[in-house]
C-alpha cells in the first residue's frame, strides 16, 4: 500500500470523506476523483450557470418535457402520498409537479446538502404553505430512511436531472434498488435519462464554448486546494471531454499539460504530460437500454415522455 493509499484507509467519518476520496484516487495507476465532490458552493454556483448554456440541453429539455406533461404525470396521486424527491437540489423542477398536485400534503426532498435543502425549503413553502415538507440530510446513494409517519404512505419518487447517468449501469441499478426500498410499499418513481444522440451536440454540452464546464472541472482541483492544503497549478491542467461509443458515456477529465507534481494533505502525486484524471462518467441510454437496467432492479417500466428532438427521456417506473 502506498503512503497516499494508507493514508485515505486511516480517514474516517463524514468530514474525511473528501480527502479518503481524493488521495485513493489519485493514487490509482489511472487517476481519477468522484464528481460528486464537484458540488461545493462555488460548483454549486457554475452548475446552476452551465444549465443556462445554449449548448446544455438537459436542463431545457427536462423542464419543457415536464411543463407539458406533468398533469399526466402526477394524475391519480392520493392526497395521502408523499412526494420524495432524491438530490433535490434547489427543488426548481419539484415546483413544476406541485403546482399538478394539488391534494398532495407531504413532501421529502433528499439531499446531501443542508443548506441547499433549508433554502429551497423557504422558497416552496411560501408557495405551498400547507405542504407537509420534512428535508432530509443524506446522501440519497445509500438507503435513506423516511420518517416514520410517511414509511407506510403511498409514495411518489422523482429524480430528475439525468443524474442517474453518473452511474455505471451496474451502480445504477444498485440504486434504483435502493430507491424501490425506500419507496415500498406501493411506490412509483418518475426519473430523468439523458438520450444517446449526435456525438457532436453531447460534447458541445460538455465542453460549452464560455468555458463555464471547463471552469466547473477545473473547480474540482481548485477545492482540494482550499480545503486538503492542495498545490495544484490549475494553469497546468486542461479541461476535456470526449464520447466512448462502447460504453455509451461522455467522459470528463483533467489533463496534465507539462510533467509536474502536486501535493495533497502532505502526499505528492506526480504527473507526465498528457496524464488524465478522470472526473466524470455521464452515461446515454435508448429508451429500451434505460428500462432493462430498471427491469433488472426490480422496476417495471410504464410510460415514457419525450421531447420532440428525442434528446431527452422522462421514465415512468412502477
Amino acid at each position: 500500500m502506498s503512503q497516499a493509499a494508507e493514508r485515505a484507509a486511516s480517514c474516517a467519518g463524514p468530514c474525511d470523506d473528501f480527502a479518503a476520496s481524493v488521495l485513493e484516487g489519485l493514487s490509482k495507476p489511472a487517476k481519477s476523483l468522484p464528481c460528486r465532490f464537484f458540488y461545493d458552493s462555488i460548483g454549486s454556483a457554475l452548475f446552476e450557470e452551465i444549465t443556462r448554456l445554449p449548448e446544455y440541453y438537459p436542463t431545457g429539455t427536462e423542464i419543457a418535457i415536464l411543463e407539458a406533461h406533468a398533469r399526466q404525470m402526477v394524475e391519480g396521486e392520493r392526497g395521502d402520498a408523499v412526494l420524495v424527491e432524491f438530490g433535490s437540489g434547489s427543488s426548481i423542477k419539484t415546483e413544476i409537479l406541485l403546482r399538478h398536485m394539488t391534494r398532495l400534503r407531504a413532501y421529502a426532498p433528499i439531499d446531501i446538502s443542508e443548506s441547499a435543502l433549508s433554502e429551497a425549503k423557504r422558497r416552496l413553502m411560501s408557495r405551498f404553505s400547507d405542504l407537509d415538507m420534512q428535508p432530509i440530510v443524506g446522501d440519497f446513494t445509500h438507503p435513506v430512511a423516511l420518517p416514520p409517519e410517511f414509511q407506510q404512505r403511498p409514495k411518489l419518487g422523482f429524480f430528475p436531472g439525468s443524474t442517474i447517468g453518473n452511474f455505471t449501469p451496474t451502480e445504477a441499478a444498485l440504486m434504483l434498488r435502493r430507491m424501490r426500498m425506500t419507496l415500498s410499499p406501493r411506490g412509483r418513481l418518475l426519473i430523468g435519462v439523458d438520450l444517446k444522440k449526435d456525438v457532436g451536440r453531447l460534447l458541445r454540452a460538455y465542453d460549452d464554448s464560455k468555458g463555464v464546464t471547463a471552469a466547473f472541472n477545473l473547480n474540482l482541483l481548485a477545492r482540494i486546494n482550499r480545503e486538503l492544503d492542495g498545490t495544484f497549478d490549475l494553469e497546468a491542467f486542461r479541461h476535456e471531454a470526449t464520447y466512448d461509443p462502447l460504453e455509451g458515456r461522455v467522459e470528463m477529465h483533467l489533463v496534465s499539460i507539462k510533467e509536474q507534481t502536486a501535493e495533497v494533505a502532505n502526499a505528492q502525486f506526480h504527473f507526465r504530460a498528457g496524464e488524465a484524471i478522470h472526473t466524470e462518467n455521464a452515461y446515454k441510454y435508448t429508451v429500451e437500454e434505460f428500462q432493462g437496467v430498471a427491469r433488472s432492479a426490480g422496476w417495471t417500466p410504464q410510460r415514457v415522455w419525450l421531447d420532440g428532438s428525442l434528446w431527452f427521456s422522462v421514465h415512468e417506473l412502477i
